[in-house]
């Protein structure tokens, strides 16, 4: 039984309870960092199967992250992110795989009916404000006499991609100029023969319907989809089929005419896919950057907190039972029969919490995932990955944590001399640890720098610094605890001493045990500064978002689109212009674009809600201009939120390094810089610079001024400002819900693990307690000092968990809204209600097991 695995497995077989807290430690580190893992492996291998490329071998397309070259030398690197739209090739490359087989273009489109036909025309071209020139045009014997129109928007391609997504005539023939073919999806009143009129990328035009297919869509022809898309020299991506008469039916000949593509297409922007890499799906990349953001940066701070947290808890387990190993030291143990005992308890325990806290972490990933699945931040088709990966490392995570903690616990009690170790083990040390409290001054020291810096700071630099703050803090917490507890116990002690009796026993005792204080504030302040920063910066952007709207949206009325559509009519201004009472009509386009922010070694891309506008923008807002003027924006100019100037540190008159939606590089000159793009746009352009950049040309908003909602029914939905601010709140839906899910399971995580510490540490003064009855006390008296103990941890972890969130949020939500953090006292409120009621309880409970026991 003196052999360092037989006292372990006599420790754990006739103590379990000893056992208890350190396993429910273990289990929630490692349930916590098996989701993130797994939710980082999705990331990095999500995928989806080839639709619409399905039976086409080979796929030459853009692609669809923006790379930026960062540095110089060998210490250059690249940083990616998502194209906001969808990038494409250059139509040139059709001549250069020509000789390989046979490229197909692809283009894919919107358009959507519109109000009225012509009728009764003749043959020959269409003339009037719907008349097409060249490949648009209408002509030839047989062009309709009758008229119809496509309900609805459809999406639209050219006719020769039916080779690899095939749509199957059930009447007429394949277009020709000026024709299109409708399919399953169009209103049956459009037969073959007759005449529609569609809105297009560029505008309206009539075309003579010459089929009907089976399949869902409209088709032009190749020349004329193009031309029609806004975009003629550049395509959505290009199939690449074997010659007739090729066979291709062997499996290397899909890689043979991808190695022959890729001599082609070599020095230019396109990538040859085969396999599941012809889904082409800009959803996937964008899903990909989520769920790795998810699992790598929150699973990182995730990961960093459990472990602290557990290593807390193992420590204090160890601690507990010094009185233990002080015996063993006096009947003739050695440090190193110690530490190995120790160790192989660790080795027996770890292993079983470490299997059974995967089966709730896979849970919590499944779920997470299965949320983010249906708020359309991942695309249905893609399958949440789980293997043995993740999951042996957060087992191994979970080991490795309890190894160093119990080992770093058992350095006094292993070290002390025989003779001493039971009259050590009956007073806690005072004496800081000579490792830990430089380290935890030199992260408390850096949490100030960063502070600083964050307050002095400007953009995203202070954003960066400001998440510094609370990481570092947090890190000088855990490892000053005892010195931190002691200092806490001692003020917030002072006002306790007049509390009466139990209150002033409780001050006394929580000043000479300040590590077992120590251990119960940690996951408190943990609990407290990770979710107030979560929660507030979203109530706090929320609400600077929701004023600069009211403030900026002029417009008494908002045309939207309508359900089942993407954008408006391409005359909706002109027709909305000409309503009685209207005096502006301003289109919007909203879209996103990728800025070049940072400097020097330190930039990246960054996106940025942007607005393309048409017309006199200040008669339907006001953007707070701070610098320049509104009326210098034209084509090849932009205007730029105040926050993403600082971030990008420019000004009017400097040049603005940008990517438009599909990817293309520009350098647009700034020729004002405004206050409110937080909630209307942090870069606004003329809609022209758009044009042919974006998957449609349509405007997505119309801002209107006078007139009726009566007059405008007919553009769309209509609304009023505080709707249409109503409406832009439940598009940042997705981010609360996040902010909130991510508090959640760190701050529920937190509060559970604190929880369990104060549990371990209330069952460890069983005879403490006793001796309190022993002595006279009432189990009265007694609970009332242990409540007044759980106050004053609670009180100490709610304050300095607060003052870390503070000094986080000033610093971050200046940076993000230019504004002071916005703390609603309801929330903070059930915050504090929520930790005091856990605190009390984890305490109260078991002290009254105890005395009713004793």
């Amino acid at each position: 039984m003196m052999r360092p695995n037989g006292l372990a497995r006599a420790a754990i077989r006739f103590r379990p309870a000893a056992f208890v807290g350190t396993f429910v430690a273990l289990f929630l580190t490692v349930a916590i960092v098996s989701a993130c893992g797994i939710l980082l492996e999705t990331g990095l291998r999500a995928s989806l199967p080839p639709t619409r490329y399905a039976d086409a071998p080979v796929v030459i397309a853009a692609d669809q992250q923006a790379t930026l070259r960062v540095g110089s030398g060998e210490g250059a690197y690249d940083v990616h992110a998502p194209i906001p739209d969808h990038a494409r090739v250059d139509a040139a490359l059709l001549d250069r795989l020509a000789p390989l087989g046979r490229a197909v273009p692809d283009v894919s489109f919107p358009v959507r009916s519109t109000a009225g036909s012509t009728a009764g025309s003749t043959a020959g071209s269409v003339s009037g404000p719907g008349s097409v020139s060249g490949p648009g045009s209408v002509s030839g014997p047989g062009s309709a006499s009758a008229s119809g129109s496509v309900s609805g928007e459809a999406t639209a391609h050219g006719w020769g991609s039916t080779a690899f997504a095939p749509a199957p005539l059930g009447s007429g023939r394949a277009p020709g100029t000026g024709e299109v073919v409708l399919g399953a999806d169009a209103p049956a009143t459009a037969a073959t023969g007759q005449r529609i009129s569609l809105d297009t990328p560029v505008g309206k035009r009539e075309f003579r319907v010459s089929g009907r297919s089976e399949a869902p869509g409209v088709w032009f022809t190749d020349a004329q989809a193009r031309t029609l898309s806004g975009h003629p020299q550049a395509l959505d991506a290009i199939a690449l089929l074997p010659h007739p008469g090729t066979d291709a039916t062997t499996p290397a000949a899909p890689a043979a005419l991808a190695e022959r593509a890729e001599e082609a297409v070599a020095g230019t922007n396109a990538h040859v896919l085969t396999g599941n890499d012809r889904a082409v799906d800009g959803g996937l990349v964008t899903a990909k950057e989520a769920l790795t953001a998810l699992g790598g940066s929150f699973g990182g701070i995730a990961t960093t907190v459990a472990v602290f947290t557990a290593a807390g808890t193992v420590a204090l387990g160890v601690g507990q039972r010094s009185r233990e190993f002080a015996l063993l030291r006096a009947v003739g143990a050695t440090p190193r029969q110690i530490r190995r005992t120790v160790a192989t308890e660790a080795l027996l325990v770890a292993p079983v919490s470490g299997a059974l806290g995967c089966v709730p972490g896979i849970a919590l990933a499944r779920w997470w995932f299965g949320q983010l699945q249906e708020k359309g931040a991942v695309p249905g088709p893609v399958q949440l990955t789980v293997s043995w990966l993740p999951l042996l490392s957060a087992a191994g995570i979970g080991l490795i944590t309890a190894l160093l903690a119990g080992w770093a616990a058992a350095r006094r009690p292993a070290r002390i001399r025989p003779g001493q170790a039971l009259a050590a083990a009956a007073v806690e040390r005072v004496r800081p640890g000579w490792v830990r409290t430089p380290l935890g001054l030199l992260a408390l020291g850096g949490g100030i720098a960063c502070a600083g810096l964050a307050a002095t700071g400007r953009g995203d630099d202070a954003a960066n610094a400001a998440l510094g703050v609370v990481m570092l803090f947090m890190l000088a917490v855990a490892l000053l605890g005892p010195l931190i507890a002691r200092t806490c116990a001692a003020l917030f002690g002072l006002p306790l001493r007049a509390a009466g009796p139990a209150a002033s026993l409780a001050a006394a005792n929580s000043r000479s045990n300040a590590r077992r204080l120590a251990s119960a504030i940690t996951p408190i302040v943990l609990a407290t500064s990770f979710s107030s920063v979560l929660v507030f910066l979203h109530t706090s952007e929320d609400r600077a978002t929701a004023r600069q709207q009211s403030a900026g949206l002029l417009a008494d009325h908002v045309v939207i689109p309508a359900p089942g559509t993407t954008g408006l009519a391409s005359d909706a201004a002109a027709r909305a212009a000409a309503a009685p009472g209207v005096t502006a009509a301003v289109p919007v386009i909203r879209t996103t674009l990728l800025v070049t922010a940072g400097s020097g070694g330190d930039r990246y891309l960054l996106g940025a809600p942007a607005q393309g506008v048409r017309g006199d923008l200040t008669a339907v807002q006001d953007l707070g201009v701070r610098e320049g003027s509104l009326a210098s924006l034209r084509p090849g100019t932009v205007a730029v939120d105040r926050t993403l100037a600082d971030s990008a540190r420019l000004g009017v008159g400097d040049r603005l390094a940008a990517r438009l939606p599909d990817g293309t590089p520009v350098t647009p000159e700034i020729v004002a810089v405004y206050t409110r793009g937080l909630g209307l746009g942090q870069v606004t352009l003329p809609a022209a610079d758009l044009a042919g950049h974006t998957a449609s040309a349509a405007a997505t908003e119309l801002l209107v001024r006078g007139g009726s909602p009566a007059a405008l029914g007919a553009l769309g939905t209509v609304t009023d400002r505080a709707g249409w601010t109503t409406a832009q709140s439940v598009d940042r839906q997705l981010s609360a819900w996040a902010n909130t899910t991510m508090a959640a399971v760190l701050g529920g995580f937190a509060a559970i693990a604190a929880a369990n510490t104060l549990v371990m540490t209330v069952l460890d003064r069983r005879r403490e307690l006793k001796m309190l009855r022993l002595v006279g006390s009432t189990r009265r008296q007694v609970l009332h000092m242990i409540r007044w103990e759980a106050l004053l941890v609670t009180g100490t972890g709610l304050t300095l968990g607060s003052a870390i969130a503070l000094a986080t949020l000033f610093p971050l939500v200046a940076a993000i809204t230019g504004e002071s953090p916005y703390i609603p006292p309801t929330v903070y409120g059930a915050f504090v209600a929520a930790i005091l009621t856990l605190g009390l309880t984890a305490t109260t409970l078991p002290a009254r097991h105890i005395l009713r026991r004793g």
